[in-house]
């Protein structure tokens, strides 16, 4: 019997490969989601929304943030710090960013946000029918998540990202919605 970390470790390396090879449909894909994130701040009434910065083969979610900032929507995003903490830092637009660890990039010359969010939207690798997700293995949405207890947090991802169960440890956080669709 594999170990939580090795059933994790895995299902990681699994869904790297599967997303690597999602080309098809990406594009198609990746604009749904923004909208039914634009539904979900409206319904929500949302004024006050982190988000992730996609990087390599995750859900692009920029066309999204430049509505939100349009609107005048507040918008963070993370900067990845040693002992999986994040600052998290206001986006004012998407041509000012700079390079962080792990291929991140975060709001360049930026105020520091430490309040609370009425919607967060976090990436990952695998999710299941619980809203619980497998991340990259940092454990840094898991730590900010639980600082969070009010803010409505979703996950976004591919339909093949989308696993029976995620191998489940006591520091993970169950996501209140998720987002995809099966693709026929």
């Amino acid at each position: 019997m594999k170990t939580i970390f090795e059933q994790k470790d895995a299902l990681r390396k699994e869904m790297y490969k599967k997303r690597a090879n999602n080309t098809a449909t990406k594009e198609a894909y990746d604009l749904w989601v923004c909208k039914q994130l634009e539904q979900l701040v409206e319904e929500k009434k949302a004024k006050v929304i982190h988000a992730y910065l996609p990087m390599g083969t995750e859900i692009d979610i920029r066309p999204f943030l430049e509505k939100m900032l349009v609107k005048n929507i507040k918008v963070f995003c993370p900067k990845t710090l040693p002992k999986r903490q994040l600052e998290n830092l206001e986006l004012h637009t998407l041509n000012d960013l700079e390079k962080g660890v792990f291929d991140t990039s975060h709001p360049a010359n930026s105020k520091i946000y430490s309040g609370n969010y009425d919607l967060i939207i976090v990436p990952g690798l695998a999710f299941d029918h619980q809203n619980y997700r497998l991340g990259y293995g940092g454990g840094y949405y898991d730590a900010f998540l639980d600082q969070q207890i009010t803010a409505f947090k979703v996950g976004v991802f591919y339909p093949f990202q989308k696993v029976t169960t995620v191998p489940k440890e006591k520091h993970d956080v169950c996501l209140d919605q998720i987002i995809y669709k099966e693709l026929f």
